[in-house]
């Protein structure tokens, strides 16, 4: 596991922590601007799983698929992925 995965997977298991304490909120019937910014912050952390993977991901397999003279195919998927993100 590289550098960016770890970060990454901390970040998730962070944000997992998160969303427990937030279902734990909602349970408990706490102020609901509380609950959403509890929201925005596991949201964030997920946010910076991804950058993380897709930066690991241009590191890595693009880079060696544009070596081995095969990248098409790599470069289309972040272009597919860019703009799930950007859409939302």
């Amino acid at each position: 596991m590289n550098e960016e995965q770890k970060k990454a997977l901390q970040s998730l298991k962070t944000c997992k922590g998160q969303i427990e304490g937030i279902i734990k909120m909602l349970e408990e019937g706490r102020y609901c601007i509380d609950v959403s910014n509890q929201i925005i912050a596991a949201q964030a952390l997920l946010k910076k799983a991804n950058i993380l993977i897709l930066k690991q991901h241009l590191h890595h397999c693009v880079k060696e698929a544009i070596k081995n003279d095969n990248g098409d195919e790599k470069i289309e998927e972040i272009i597919n992925i860019l703009e799930k993100v950007i859409q939302k």
